[in-house]
């Protein structure tokens, strides 16, 4: 512990020190600096046998990215209706409060906006009014690359010399990535088929087959059968990945489209990925209608008498 403070101290000091000595342009310019992300020198970060970076590890992101990939502001709930002066939660979540409401979402798609074409804005238009029952994410569908990656819920690499492997929290989800170009997809999937290769220290994988009931998001962004997203991992620290995700959809997108953000390592001492298998606690939402007594609990009759 003392030993700790002494090094915070010192540390203090020599920034007291430094900006003492810089000048008013000097202290601009830093402070320029800082907000860019802070990148490690090529031999600090952890690497394998091979020299190339070590991904293992489980990680996550720490952002509303979920909520929505563009900026936003906080709102009621999702699932609104109308109200006598303004929208106001729909019943079905109203008892949530809070709990049910949506943070501001800072924005992850670079240019700020997604490129729709106009005519496919009409469908997100549709799929937001219409989250509770279209949203895969909450009958526990798989989510799809790249939603799987920022969601709030953790996932896990492994990584060798001769194998990429992601199993992700949320749903059981996993992924194998191909290290050598397997071709077509044979069919559409949940999470796709992944292709895996080095761009020096960058893990590229390019993701093709994915299945277009999946969405990027729980605003309603979408895709079509034919998406294509090429995701970029970068080490700038031990314990700190870039991600970037390109996504090309010709049929609703008017060009490719970007999004970044960090993932960061979970430090826990004995942190092992939980799982989040919610396939069973979505079963009366998703079959309870045909669950025997489901009518007498609706309607207080006793339906076998």
């Amino acid at each position: 512990m003392l030993e700790t403070i002494r090094r915070k101290v010192c540390l203090s000091a020599a920034v007291v020190i430094a900006l003492a000595a810089c000048s008013p342009a000097d202290t601009q310019n830093t402070e320029s600096q800082a907000a860019a992300p802070s990148v490690a020198p090529v031999n600090d970060i952890p690497r394998g046998p091979d020299g190339k970076p070590d991904l293992n590890g489980i990680w996550q992101v720490l952002s509303t990215a979920n909520n929505n990939l563009e900026a936003a502001p906080a709102k009621a709930a999702f699932a609104m209706v109308p109200g006598d002066f303004v929208p106001v939660p729909a019943p079905e979540v109203l008892a949530l409060g809070a709990v049910g409401a949506v943070p501001a979402s800072f924005g992850v798609v670079e240019g700020g906006t997604i490129p729709y074409k106009p005519e496919a804005l009409a469908q997100r238009q549709i799929n937001q009014e219409n989250w509770l029952t279209a949203d895969p994410e909450i009958k526990c569908y798989m989510p799809g690359v790249p939603r799987a990656t920022y969601m709030p819920h953790p996932f896990q690499i492994f990584h060798s010399n001769s194998a990429v492997f992601f199993a992700y929290s949320f749903a059981g989800a996993v992924r194998n990535i191909y290290l050598e170009d397997p071709g077509e997809p044979p069919l559409d999937a949940w999470m796709g088929q992944s292709y895996g290769y080095w761009d020096g220290d960058t893990f590229v994988i390019e993701v093709t087959g994915l299945d277009d009931r999946t969405w990027f998001d729980r605003a309603g962004n979408y895709h079509t059968y034919k998406l294509k997203v090429t995701e970029r991992y970068t080490l700038v620290s031990e314990n700190v990945m870039e991600y970037e995700a390109t996504i090309e959809d010709p049929d609703i997108f008017e060009r490719p489209w970007t999004i970044s953000m960090p993932i960061y390592r979970r430090l826990e001492e004995g942190f092992e990925l939980p799982q989040f298998k919610c396939v069973e606690f979505v079963e009366e939402l998703m079959y309870g209608k045909y669950r025997k007594g489901r009518e007498a609990e609706l309607f207080g009759t006793d339906v076998d008498g």
